[in-house]
């Protein structure tokens, strides 16, 4: 798809022309991916973090937010909730952890690996090649790092970079590929500052970087965030600064499928967050068909507060519950096994019969 074509979409208001573009990429799905919903189990283990992100209410700079770390008892009690409930994936996130001990990581992907049948992706932010490749030996899948944009001068308004440290994530997501992960990656919506082109762009990087996993959703500022600051830095003209909200992105789910047909694409808390009542379904009938519900412990999950008022907070085995009915309800089922991405296990098979 042509750039033009895709902020042609991005700014399309038409109502038959919007069903068509759903139905397509509804239809996209189906025939490569399939019908059926795959639930990975979301494990926040730690909210500390060392980064100043603008938006974030986990960033380092605020001391109002009581900061925690699960235990390794706790963290499988997790794990283990995920296996009964027939999940094929635990995701393991966190803030960019000072204080993470690669080693301490590594153990514990091993031991998952050793008594578990689930897959294991990462969600843990910057970190070095020698960090991702010990992780990777130790059994690990699946790594996730978005982009958030393309548009650098925009990504560090929002995303100041560790002192002395300019961290280059297109150019890890090619280090996640040579290691042999199955390799995630996205943007927000709706960035103060981000242009219609802007947006285009980092579409049409989603199939240049050919992707397995795509995570979207749109921009939340957490109200304990400096984003004041960075916004008016960024100011644009308001006809072509893109919307946060759930029509923008479910098109950018929809366009997602249609570039990167068989990457696992999630109906994100964020969407369901803007709009609590359907955001799930909109996302999982436009081309997802990934939903990530939140195993963490009750009384920690509230202290996870990258933006306010997170959707799907409620006890583990709820939202399984309205998860399972809400996708039962649209006539798809849920997903059984690991659930990769068919972009991923092609890739592999090319790699293993290239001489």
């Amino acid at each position: 798809m042509e750039h033009q074509q895709i902020i042609a979409w991005l700014r399309e208001s038409d109502q038959a022309r919007l069903d068509k573009l759903w139905h397509d990429a509804d239809a996209v799905r189906r025939s490569n991916v399939g019908d059926e919903v795959h639930l990975r189990g979301l494990i926040e283990f730690s909210n500390n973090c060392r980064r100043q992100c603008a938006y974030c209410g986990l960033r380092a700079g605020n001391k109002r937010l009581k900061r925690y770390r699960l235990s390794d008892t706790q963290i499988f009690a997790c794990v283990r909730l995920a296996v009964e409930l027939g999940y094929g994936t635990v995701v393991l996130q966190s803030g960019e952890e000072p204080a993470l001990e690669a080693r301490w990581m590594s153990r514990l992907i091993r031991r998952i690996k050793a008594e578990t049948p689930l897959a294991v992706t990462l969600s843990l932010g910057e970190r070095s090649e020698e960090e991702l490749a010990l992780w990777r030996a130790g059994g690990a899948d699946r790594y996730l790092l978005r982009f958030e944009t393309s548009n650098r001068a925009l990504y560090e308004r929002i995303h100041p970079p560790r002192p002395g440290i300019h961290g280059d994530r297109l150019a890890m997501i090619e280090t996640l590929d040579r290691l042999g992960y199955e390799k995630g990656s996205g943007v927000m919506i709706g960035i103060p500052g981000q242009s219609y082109q802007d947006l285009a762009r980092d579409i049409g990087l989603f199939g240049s970087l050919g992707l397995d996993m795509i995570g979207v959703g749109p921009f939340l500022r957490h109200p304990d965030a400096s984003l004041a600051d960075a916004s008016r830095r960024a100011a644009i003209d308001a006809d072509c600064q893109v919307p946060a909200d759930d029509l923008t992105t479910c098109k950018v789910i929809a366009l997602s499928r249609l570039i990167c047909p068989e990457a696992n694409i999630p109906a994100t808390t964020a969407l369901a967050t803007v709009n609590k009542s359907d955001g799930m379904k909109l996302g999982l009938t436009r081309g997802a068909n990934v939903f990530m519900p939140n195993l963490t412990p009750p009384e920690y999950r509230a202290l996870y507060e990258i933006y306010p008022d997170k959707a799907c907070i409620a006890e583990a085995d709820d939202t399984h519950r309205l998860a399972r009915r809400r996708i039962e309800a649209i006539g798809r089922a849920v997903g059984v096994g690991r659930g990769d991405s068919p972009n991923y296990v092609r890739r592999q098979a090319e790699t293993a019969h290239t001489p």
